[in-house]
């Protein structure tokens, strides 16, 4: 469903406030509003990058949904260690001694108690040029002579920045009706999206949002006083088809109740009880709410979440399990619920399922930014209301997200950060998962940081420049899954797969999706025409059999392209990262060393593209 606000909007908006109060006016160079995965990882990125960030953060945590909101085992990219989120990764391997250390649950491959995440991002956000504002809500935004004025209230104290660029990171896309932008809320119509899977009517129904807890194996019976007490909202047959139960006649589809409390087993004898099949999802109709109704709302959630562990504790028998207070919060619950969606942004580019099914029938995957390989995943079940829609059906390889999704339309030195980019409420099932989120965040802290330097707009500065800076943070533009960071070869293989020349293989798969670029495979000569062609329109006066590519049938390119370049030779190839020849009796370049070699010789991806991944053709 789409919306927008205009300028008398904005206006009325801005004055609301917090007249009467002295405030202390601060300057920086960009703001960001919300500290979730995508704000935090943005202001780490920019302020690596030189520039003066300042971060404001509704609670006294960093991470969002990565740790405030209590979400830490981590929804795929275990392959995938890109940039900031590989980063926080190696910190939590470090912390809990290696990879097993943080493999106690069976959802995914890394859990961790949210507050040692939170120390850890705190860790990486001590940085000379980022100041933080904890506990901090933007009361005021305005727009003055080209620049952001964002009020806000610490305490008792009321502060304003003056910035040039300004990050919307907060979890529902808070500052999109603020600023004038057009927005999707809910679910697009077949039309607009152009996905068959899409409902042919849009609505605005949202995810069922969950407020997460945090319980410990006490080692022993809990104390009456510790265990969750019955509220006059319980309902035993919510709970009832969460799990099943000896001598109970449940679907035997259902995992069996150890099963479910092991699902998001946390080190140190810690259960985050975050479980989708009647469990403690809660459908919210927050779009469409009041701050008031929002807040009753997500009062009926918390209890909600507690009705369920009362089932763990009582039904389940589970009486050595107690309610922990990991946030150090008066409820025990984490700062923040988990939020599964956001109003959309309607960016320069909208990524939908089609993108992501056939990423090569486009060029949108030459401007990737971010990488994912988790399935379309949404959650429905607490809303009667919603279509039913197989979302885990639709299948779908590992994926890059486009820079132009995080650059909104009619908007200047406006950027999101967050759920709220631009994709299509299909896509968001997969885009939403910390990882990425992590990943859109570093690429909307290295964009803005590019444009303060150049003195640019967002939307002026080269794609390439963005892709340039992350892959000088270990990012990843594409995501193949056989080639590392530590390879040398690595970000030659980013970098040419980002041109389409050299293409990767993707496969759904289970809960990981795939995409191979096999470096160790020949490459026959037509496909490597082909890829170049777009590039050197010159050799499409080439024949190429289908023949693997040897050093003479690559020479004979690099001449055609510039009499004048540089050959392939013995020495070159002994220089590679990787074994550069195959087949012991008609030696070829395999693919990894081609992607070196072309990368090394002709440098295509210093050939502009613009939003769309089309070249841009120099006048």
């Amino acid at each position: 469903m789409k919306h927008s606000f205009n300028t008398i909007s904005l206006i009325a908006i801005c004055l609301i406030g917090t007249f009467g109060f002295s405030q202390e006016k601060i300057h920086g160079q960009m703001v960001i509003v919300g500290a979730g995965a995508g704000g935090t990882a943005a202001a780490i990125q920019a302020a690596r990058m030189g520039v003066e960030v300042h971060l404001i953060s509704e609670n006294p945590w960093l991470g969002g949904m990565l740790t405030a909101a209590g979400v830490s085992a981590i929804d795929g990219n275990h392959q995938l260690p890109s940039g900031i989120w590989g980063e926080f990764r190696a910190a939590l391997y470090a912390h809990y001694g290696g990879p097993e250390g943080v493999a106690t649950g069976w959802v995914s491959n890394t859990h961790f108690e949210p507050a040692v995440g939170d120390s850890i991002l705190k860790a990486m956000a001590t940085l000379p040029s980022l100041k933080i504002h904890y506990n901090s809500i933007f009361t005021r935004l305005e727009r003055v002579s080209g620049t952001w004025n964002i009020t806000f209230k610490s305490g008792l104290e009321v502060k304003s920045i003056q910035a040039e660029i300004l990050i919307d990171a907060t979890e529902t896309g808070a500052l999109l009706p603020l600023v004038g932008a057009h927005f999707d809320i809910g679910m697009d119509a077949r039309s607009e999206s152009l996905e068959v899977e899409a409902p042919i009517q849009a609505n605005e129904i949202v995810q069922d949002l969950t407020y997460t807890l945090i319980l410990k194996d006490l080692g022993r019976q809990a104390a009456p006083d510790e265990l969750v007490q019955k509220h006059p909202s319980y309902n035993q047959s919510l709970f009832e088809c969460a799990c099943r139960l000896p001598g109970i006649e449940t679907p035997k589809d259902l995992v069996d109740h150890k099963q479910m409390l092991a699902y998001a087993a946390l080190p140190n004898n810690k259960y985050l009880i975050n479980w989708p099949n009647c469990g403690n999802d809660y459908y919210l109709d927050w779009p469409q709410m009041s701050e008031k109704e929002v807040s009753k709302g997500l009062a009926s959630a918390k209890q909600h979440s507690l009705n369920f562990v009362y089932y763990i504790q009582q039904v389940l028998g589970f009486k050595n399990l107690a309610v922990y207070n990991e946030f150090g919060t008066q409820d025990s619950f984490p700062w923040i619920p988990y939020h599964r969606e956001s109003r959309r942004v309607h960016g320069l580019v909208t990524l939908n399922v089609n993108h992501l099914r056939t990423p090569y029938v486009y060029n949108l995957f030459k401007t990737g930014i971010a990488v994912g390989d988790y399935p379309i995943d949404h959650h429905h079940d607490k809303n009667p209301d919603a279509p039913e829609i197989d979302f885990i059906g639709i299948k779908v390889p590992s994926y890059n997200v486009p820079l132009g999704s995080l650059i909104p339309k009619g908007l200047t030195n406006f950027i999101v950060a967050e759920k709220n980019i631009s994709v299509t409420n299909i896509v968001n099932g997969a885009s939403r998962l910390q990882p990425v989120v992590l990943g859109i965040g570093q690429a909307a802290g290295a964009l803005a940081a590019t444009a303060i330097k150049n003195k640019q707009l967002p939307s002026e500065v080269p794609v390439r420049k963005v892709q340039a800076a992350l892959l000088a943070s270990d990012a990843y533009l594409m995501p193949y899954i056989d080639v590392k960071p530590a390879s040398a070869a690595f970000a030659a293989i980013q970098r040419i797969g980002a041109t389409g020349i050299l293409k990767g293989t993707g496969v759904p798969f289970k809960w990981a999706n795939q995409t191979w670029f096999h470096p160790e495979s020949a490459v026959p000569e037509f496909e490597l025409l082909e890829g170049l062609k777009p590039y050197y329109p010159m050799v499409g006066n080439l024949q190429g059999s289908g023949a693997a590519v040897r050093i003479d049938f690559l020479n004979q390119l690099l001449k055609t392209i510039d009499p004048r370049q540089q050959l392939v030779d013995a020495r070159i190839l002994e220089s590679l990262d990787l074994q550069a020849l195959i087949g012991p009796s008609t030696p070829a370049v395999n693919k990894g060393a081609l992607a070196q070699l072309i990368d090394l010789l002709l440098d295509p991806f210093s050939i502009q593209i613009d939003h769309q991944g089309d070249i841009i053709k120099q006048p």
